[in-house]
């Protein structure tokens, strides 16, 4: 099983916008370790959201 091609691009906009890191950056990074980073990221815009 391989993982979506449309997951991977969403995975690295989502971290690209909020982290301003390149796409080299991003893909070098091992999958576990991307999406840890997606899940870090929705956390913090939805506690965000709540304060405002």
């Amino acid at each position: 099983m391989t993982y979506a091609t449309d997951r991977i691009h969403e995975e690295i906009a989502y971290i690209a916008y909020h982290f301003h890191w390149s796409m080299e950056e991003i893909l070098d990074l091992e999958h576990r370790d991307r999406r840890r980073y997606t899940e870090q990221i929705a956390a913090l815009v939805a506690r965000a959201a709540g304060e405002g």
